[in-house]
């Protein structure tokens, strides 16, 4: 055995591997490291329940929230508070739309697109703590979450493949 620079135990070079499946051919990280990864993961994450949560609570949530996407998408819907500042538009738009003092959570359509990450990247390169909404508007809508449109307000029932349909609470 040796050890791979992350500390993780490998066979030697020419040690014989025994058949393993494609889900442990690389073993899996040390309990440390998984710690560390995974608190990295929520610094940088929101899930979009929480978000919802935080602001359905009647007070200040303590972030905003950047619909990163364009005026065509923001018209055909858009999370209730959110502020509109296109990606292209983060490093010229940004300081007179945000505060820096006050953290910043992005969304674009879904997890197909990368633009909130794009748009976090560019708040953070001009001095703002961002965090990225998995799922964007996509999963909000699927989740149920009212919405707005250029028509007005809507809402979706639950997707039972996103959320449970009967208590809205997955228990996570």
């Amino acid at each position: 055995m040796t050890t791979t620079a992350a500390g993780t135990k490998s066979p030697g070079p020419g040690a014989a591997r025994a058949a393993v499946n494609a889900v442990l051919r690389v073993p899996p990280a040390t309990h440390a490291e998984a710690a560390a990864h995974f608190w990295a993961s929520l610094a940088f994450h929101a899930d979009v329940s929480d978000v919802a949560a935080a602001l359905a609570d009647g007070g200040e949530p303590g972030f905003v929230l950047v619909d990163c996407r364009s005026t065509e998408a923001w018209d055909q819907g858009h999370v209730p508070g959110a502020v509109h500042l296109p990606t292209a538009l983060v490093p010229e738009q940004a300081p007179a739309l945000l505060d820096r003092s006050v953290p910043v959570v992005t969304y674009c359509w879904g997890p197909g697109c990368n633009g909130a990450t794009r748009a976090a990247l560019a708040l953070a390169e001009l001095g703002y703590r961002v965090k990225e909404m998995l799922g964007g508007f996509e999963y909000w809508a699927r989740e149920g979450f009212a919405y707005e449109t250029w028509q007005g307000a809507e809402r979706r029932s639950p997707d039972p493949l996103t959320a449970p349909a009967a208590s809205g609470d997955c228990g996570c």
